[in-house]
This record gives structure tokens, C-alpha cells and sequence, in this order.
């Protein structure tokens, strides 16, 4: 039985015997170490993670203007992809109506101003930003010296392999905690439906539409824009050229394992050049989180609601801010995004417990989030590659499309 499988058994038994047997809340410190050991990870993983994302640019004299197209590209689509979820959330009010009970005193942390969370992204002591998992700092940080590793050339390359070292073992590490997500999310729901009930369950299976309504919109949108403004692709044909890197994703969950498909589609359907398509999709499947970005937005919004915490315009700012810098430190690996939304959260001072209320459906987000990264990439190689030399006419002509 696969795992995210267990977690939704885990998640299914725990909110139904929460409900017949109260004294099951007993076994909240379960998920309490759970919670603990994800966030023992954090900080290593999003470095080193960052550290290789950023060196994949290449040599940055060389390719200085197409990365910096797809990357900004690339952060702009998440940025819109968040700001879609939020409204999306604010709409739906996933969580409206519930709040959990018994759960302590809890104080959201204080939230700068705009120009102070700006300054405060450039760390003054590295070690410092580690040791306080100051997630804002850890990424600029991160991202700096994975350039600067990349431009000193040989010299950086034992340095970029101990990065590439750490962030692997973070990932295995990471998967070994993941063995026990079955039983603290079981134990979780259990604390959860024995001190409220069941009125859980009808907040998350609106916050699960919600995602799935707002990645869609966000195709529908902006995907669906970018390819016809840029490139004049008829959006039925992008979506029916990438569908079979599409339905990869959407049953591995992983952005990594569907690269192949996802370039082969790029280039055999759409016209997307090997030399753009080769650099951008790679680049953007460590980068490029649009699917990702919605589900952090929209989760977070749920978990302030469930937790009867406030959310102003500076908080949705950081979640915006956030969110699309940490979509650069998602590995394309299946339930990655949980790690990513814990960062979230704790930039804006939401309890990182409220991540478990979603554990036993994550696979479900996952789903549909990981499907949308691998079309957000396809959509930045084909707008990249019109600003450069251009698609290859014979293949977008239409005649091939979806071959």
C-alpha cells in the first residue's frame, strides 16, 4: 500500500474514533513529534535545495538574459497564482463557521511593515538565519550563493555537490519522517474530532475545492493567456499538447519524474526548441511552483480561519511574499509542499499544527498542484522561447499537435 494511501486510512480512522472516543485526544503528542521532526528539516533542506536551484542557472554571463526571463517570469506567475488562491479562499471562506477549541493560547506573531520585511530579507549573519529558521533570509541567502558558487567555476563545484549531498539526504531523511504521517495524522484527527466534532470535515473538503477551483482559474487564465499573446497557441492546443505530461503528474505527483514527458511534449507539440526547452522546463521544475503557490495561499487562509486568527493586508502580503520565494526551494518530489507550506505559516506566525488538519488529503492537493507546475513550465519555455528565436512554425502549425 502506497503512503499517502495509509495517511488518508490514518486521517479517515482517526477523525472517525476521535468522534466515539474522546479519550483518543490523549495521543496528540504523536502528532506533536511528527510536527517537530519536519521542522528539524526545514531550515537545511531549503538551503541546500535553494544553493542547487539557483546554480542550475548556468553560467550566468552566458544565459544572464534567458534565465533572467524565466525567472522572472517564473516568480511573476506565482506571485498572480497566490493572489488567485487568496481571493478564491476569501470567497469561499473554506473555514468559515469553525474554530477549534481547546487548543491553548495562541498569540499570531507581529507583523512588520512592508519596507521592514524587504530590509529584513538580507541576513547579516547567515548562521544566525539558520539557527532562528528565518525563512526569509535562508532563501536570499541561498539564492546568492548559489550564484555566486556557479560563476567561480571549478572552484565552487566540491561546494554545489555538498549542497546537491545535503539536499538529497534531507529529501531521504524527509521520507523516512513521512512513515509516520499515517499515525500522526491519525492521531491528530483524533485529538481534532474528539474536542470539536465533526464540523471539521466540511471546511477541508471546501478548502480542497477551493485549490482545485483556483488552479484551474489560474490555467484558464493565465496559462491560457501567456501562450496566446506571446506565441498565438490556440490555449486547446497547449492544453491538448501537454496532456500526457499533464495525466504523468497528475497520478506520480512528482515534477521530476514527469521532466521527460513534460520536455518531449514542449518540443514534439508545441515547437518549444531542445536548447530552450532543456534549460527552462529543468530550471523550472526546481523553481516554478504555480500549484504549489495556490495550495500554500489557500491552506494558510483555511488555517487561520480554523484557528479563529485574523488575517490583515500585511499578513496576506507576506503569505504573497513568501510563498512565491519559497516556490524556488519546492523539490519536485511528491508531498514537498507540505515542508514549503510549514515556511509559510511560520513567516506569518500561524501554528504549524494546522498542517496535519490537511496531512490525510494531501495527496489529493498534490495531485492537482503538481499537474499545474509541469503546464506552468511548459507555458514559460514557449513564452521564453518566442522571445528569442521562436517556435518552430512546422510543429505549432496545429497538425501535430497532441501527436
Amino acid at each position: 500500500m502506497k503512503l499517502w494511501q495509509k495517511v488518508l486510512i490514518g486521517f479517515l480512522i482517526g477523525a472517525i474514533l476521535g468522534l466515539f472516543i474522546p479519550q483518543l485526544a490523549a495521543l496528540k503528542p504523536v502528532g506533536d513529534l511528527f510536527i517537530r521532526l519536519i521542522k528539524m528539516l526545514i531550515a537545511p533542506m531549503v538551503f541546500a535545495s535553494l544553493v542547487v536551484g539557483a546554480s542550475s542557472i548556468g553560467d550566468i554571463r552566458k544565459l544572464g538574459r534567458v534565465g533572467g526571463k524565466t525567472i522572472v517570469y517564473f516568480l511573476l506567475t506565482t506571485a498572480i497564482a497566490i493572489v488567485i488562491g487568496i481571493i478564491i479562499a476569501l470567497i469561499m471562506q473554506p473555514g468559515a463557521g469553525f474554530i477549534l477549541t481547546e487548543v491553548g493560547e495562541y498569540e499570531a506573531a507581529p507583523i512588520p511593515n512592508i519596507i521592514d520585511v524587504f530590509l529584513d530579507m538580507v541576513p547579516t549573519n547567515i548562521i544566525d538565519s539558520l539557527a532562528t529558521d528565518n525563512m526569509l533570509q535562508i532563501i536570499v541567502a541561498a539564492l546568492f550563493v548559489g550564484i555566486g558558487a556557479t560563476m567561480v567555476g571549478d572552484k565552487g563545484k566540491p561546494f554545489l555537490a555538498f549542497c546537491e549531498s545535503l539536499a538529497e539526504t534531507m529529501y531521504t531523511i524527509t521520507g523516512m519522517i513521512m512513515n509516520l504521517a499515517p499515525y500522526a495524522a491519525g492521531a491528530l484527527m483524533a485529538w481534532v474530532t474528539a474536542t470539536s466534532g465533526a464540523d471539521v470535515l466540511l471546511p477541508l473538503a471546501k478548502a480542497l475545492l477551493a485549490v482545485y477551483i483556483a488552479n484551474i482559474l489560474h490555467a484558464a487564465l493565465v496559462y491560457s493567456g501567456a501562450v496566446y499573446f506571446f506565441a498565438k497557441i490556440n490555449p486547446m492546443d497547449f492544453f491538448r499538447g501537454m496532456f500526457e505530461a499533464w495525466a504523468v503528474a497528475f497520478t506520480t505527483c512528482s515534477s521530476a519524474a514527469t521532466l521527460p514527458v513534460s520536455m518531449r511534449n514542449a518540443q514534439e507539440n508545441l515547437g518549444v526548441p531542445s536548447e530552450i526547452s532543456s534549460f527552462v522546463q529543468p530550471l523550472g521544475a526546481t523553481i516554478n511552483m504555480d500549484g504549489t503557490a495556490i495550495y500554500q495561499g489557500v491552506c494558510a487562509y483555511f488555517i487561520a480561519q480554523v484557528y479563529g486568527i485574523q488575517l490583515g493586508l500585511p499578513q496576506y502580503l507576506m503569505i504573497i511574499l513568501t510563498a512565491t520565494l519559497a516556490s524556488i526551494g519546492t523539490a519536485g518530489v511528491p508531498g514537498a509542499g507540505m515542508i514549503m507550506l510549514s515556511m509559510v505559516l511560520q513567516a506569518v506566525g500561524l501554528p504549524l499544527e494546522g498542517i496535519l488538519l490537511i496531512a490525510g488529503v494531501d495527496r489529493i492537493f498534490d495531485m492537482i498542484r503538481t499537474s499545474m507546475n509541469i503546464l506552468g513550465d511548459a507555458a514559460g519555455a514557449i513564452v521564453v522561447a518566442t522571445t528569442e528565436e521562436g517556435l518552430e512554425t512546422s510543429v505549432t502549425s496545429g497538425a501535430e499537435i497532441g501527436g
